[in-house]
């Protein structure tokens, strides 16, 4: 097994975070990842992108040039990066924003209102986990259970509130996916 996912949109929407709890979720899971985070010239409302790669072997390269999943935040991020996603692949929209259709024709889109879900939660800034959990759900590639201890662990678990907020946030994404 050897997946690589591309994590893209502006800086502030918890994109480098998402490729962060991947990473860790899939080494707790005992997988061999790579992490390869990406910052534009700009810091907050830039653009901003990591690419995770999870793997039951070794990983020759960080790079992916084809992933089999693109997950994405905004309109700009979806072109620049849905012609590179693998056919057959997966591209996960942050439709609370993103108004445009993909140009692809041969992947999955998974469509995720992550905004308005979060907001359900009483805060949008939880809409990075709620895109986390479906792409869980949609992938397999970590299993829950593991991942919410990971995730426990990247945002330290001192903060007990944010986890269990982050921790009902994945669940709304997990559960948006039928």
């Amino acid at each position: 097994m050897l997946v690589k996912t591309i994590f893209c949109g502006f800086g502030g929407q918890g994109v480098l975070m998402m490729g962060y709890s991947l990473t860790y979720g899939g080494m707790d899971a005992g997988f061999n990842v790579t992490y390869l985070p990406s910052y534009g010239a700009e810091v907050r409302g830039g653009t901003a992108n990591c690419t995770v790669v999870v793997s039951d072997e070794e990983i020759a390269s960080p790079i992916a040039s084809n992933p089999e999943n693109i997950v994405v935040l905004n309109t700009p991020s979806l072109y620049a990066f849905q012609n590179r996603a693998a056919s057959g692949g997966s591209i996960f929209l942050n439709s609370s924003i993103i108004a445009v259709e993909p140009s692809r024709r041969d992947v999955r889109v998974y469509k995720i209102p992550t905004a308005e879900l979060a907001d359900k939660l009483g805060d949008k800034r939880m809409a990075n986990t709620v895109m986390m959990g479906a792409l869980m759900k949609a992938t397999g590639l970590v299993p829950p259970d593991i991942f919410l201890k990971s995730l426990e662990k990247v945002m330290g678990s001192k903060r007990k509130e944010v986890v269990a907020m982050n921790r009902r946030a994945f669940e709304v994404g997990y559960d948006f996916l039928q």
